[in-house]
C-alpha cells in the first residue's frame, strides 16, 4: 500500500512539473521547453485556436514576442490518476504588459487547464489541454514604482535572465 501511495505521490509531482515547465516556457519565450510538455500527437483547445499542442506552443511564442514582459503563476492542482491516464484542472494567472493605441497596458487573464495527461512508455505528458478563461481585463501600466527605480532588478527573456546566468548565481 505505501509504495502505491508513493507511486502515485511521484506521479503526480512529474505532471504538476510539466505546467510549471509550460508556464516558464511561456515568460522565456522557450518554444523548445514549451513543446516538450505535450505528445508529438498532442491537442489544444482555447475557442480561438483548436489544434495540435505544438502548434499552440507556437502561435503562443509569436503572440507573446511582441509584449514587453509576461508572467504566467499556477494556482492549486486536482491531478486525478487512472493507471496510465490523469485528469488536471490547473488553476492560473497571467500577466501581460502590452503596448496598445501607443499606450503600455496591463492585460490580466485568470483562468484553468482542463488535462488530459498520458504515461507513455514511462514518461507523463500533456495528451490534451483546454484553457477555460474565467476572466480577464486591461488597464493602463500602473507599476510607477519601477519606472522610478531604474536601479531595479528586472527579468529577462532567454540567457539574459539572471535564472538562466548559473556561474553568476555562483559566485553571488
Amino acid at each position: 500500500m505505501q509504495s502505491e501511495a508513493l507511486s502515485a505521490l511521484l506521479d503526480r509531482q512529474e505532471i504538476s512539473q510539466l505546467s510549471i515547465n509550460y508556464m516558464r516556457g511561456l515568460d522565456r519565450l522557450d518554444l523548445d521547453l514549451l513543446k516538450s510538455v505535450y505528445h508529438e500527437d498532442a491537442t489544444d483547445d482555447r475557442g480561438f485556436y483548436k489544434g495540435s499542442g505544438h502548434g499552440l506552443c507556437e502561435l503562443a511564442v509569436q503572440m507573446l514576442a511582441s509584449h514587453l514582459c509576461n508572467h504566467h503563476m499556477l494556482g492549486q492542482m486536482s491531478i486525478n490518476l487512472e493507471g496510465d491516464v490523469a485528469f488536471g484542472e490547473v488553476y492560473f494567472q497571467a500577466y501581460h504588459r502590452i503596448v496598445a493605441d501607443g499606450e503600455e497596458k496591463d492585460f490580466v487573464v485568470i483562468g484553468r487547464y482542463a488535462d488530459r495527461y498520458e504515461r507513455r512508455g514511462g514518461v507523463w505528458k500533456i495528451a490534451h489541454r483546454s484553457e477555460l478563461n474565467d476572466s480577464c481585463w486591461q488597464q493602463p501600466a500602473s507599476d510607477d514604482w519601477l519606472r522610478t527605480t531604474p536601479d531595479a532588478l528586472r527579468g529577462h527573456r532567454g540567457g539574459k535572465d539572471l535564472t538562466e546566468q548559473r556561474e553568476t548565481l555562483r559566485t553571488l
